[in-house]
């Protein structure tokens, strides 16, 4: 009785399919009908089993804009658990990942030339005042005073054409680079503090963990 019940076992395994999946962290997707194929990378023995995972659609896009989506694989799994009997998953990629809907638009030349010549003039100028404030000893007023009296043959009030554009550069790239003004952003994007507070968070967690993990195995000597 014992060899017909680890037979059957035996059986059981051996009519078992496995499926491995592996998801990408981020995937940039352009149509709104997302196949699990757009997302992952599949492998099967069964050839029959991988295009019909292939082709299961594992998410609709409702809106016709930009933006991100947070998905988790556990839903995946168990669409492809269902597609028939011994189907067993496992998974090589993400837990969660993310959908990156860009919707298709004719390609905008002019556009692209234009802010890559913005960004190189912003480049040139910005190296060759980096240069010149360190050859100043970072004295930026006098700076400005000498590329003033430089250009115009006067001397400089103290408040220029320089030091107006450097302030109104200087604040808005800190809110550039912030990505946020009040409730105000500028795209979907987590800010640079948002992000630094997540780091913040997982670090604390990680100590507590480690510091607990040591409380156990260390000597108490008080």
């Amino acid at each position: 009785m014992g060899k017909f019940q680890g037979g059957g076992k035996l059986n059981k395994e051996e009519n078992s399919t496995q499926v491995y999946l592996k998801v990408n962290s981020i995937t940039q997707v352009h149509h709104k009908e997302i196949l699990l194929k757009d997302v992952a990378s599949l492998f099967c023995s069964d050839q029959k089993i991988l295009e019909r995972c292939q082709s299961l659609p594992i998410f609709k896009v409702k809106d016709n804009k930009e933006k991100r989506y947070v998905q988790d694989v556990m839903p995946i799994i168990q669409k492809i658990t269902q597609l028939g009997q011994g189907i067993q998953v496992v998974n090589l990629g993400e837990t969660d990942f993310i959908l990156d809907y860009r919707p298709l638009a004719p390609p905008k030349l002019f556009w692209q030339w234009m802010k890559t010549i913005f960004v190189c003039i912003v480049c040139f100028f910005g190296a060759a005042f980096a240069i010149m404030t360190f050859n100043n000893d970072v004295d930026v007023p006098a700076l400005f005073s000498d590329l003033y009296q430089l250009v115009t043959g006067k001397e400089s009030s103290g408040f220029t054409i320089l030091e107006a554009s450097y302030s109104f550069g200087l604040s808005a790239g800190i809110i550039v680079f912030f990505n946020h003004f009040a409730k105000w952003k500028l795209n979907a994007d987590p800010t640079p503090l948002e992000v630094e507070m997540r780091t913040y968070e997982e670090d604390i967690s990680r100590t507590l963990i480690e510091n607990a993990g040591r409380k156990e195995t260390e000597v108490d000597v008080h």
